[in-house]
């Protein structure tokens, strides 16, 4: 699952999920950023398993592109 990562303009990072829309977090630092979307996407993932909702396929937990 890939994770997109960039810097805003006020200095934050931002890290989104796009496989899982509405996934996204804000860090002061980039690894803040990356361990935010992270646990997060976990738990929209544990969410969708406990409803019986579908989940993207995953090939590899999670891979960071800048």
């Amino acid at each position: 699952m890939n994770i997109e990562i960039e810097r805003e303009s006020d200095g934050r990072w931002i890290a989104e999920v796009p496989d899982l829309p509405g996934v996204m977090a804000y860090g002061r630092t980039r690894k803040q950023a990356i361990a935010k979307a992270e646990s997060l996407a976990l738990r929209v993932i544990a969410d969708r398993l406990d409803h019986g909702e579908a989940v993207p396929e995953l090939h590899e937990l999670f891979a960071v592109s800048a």
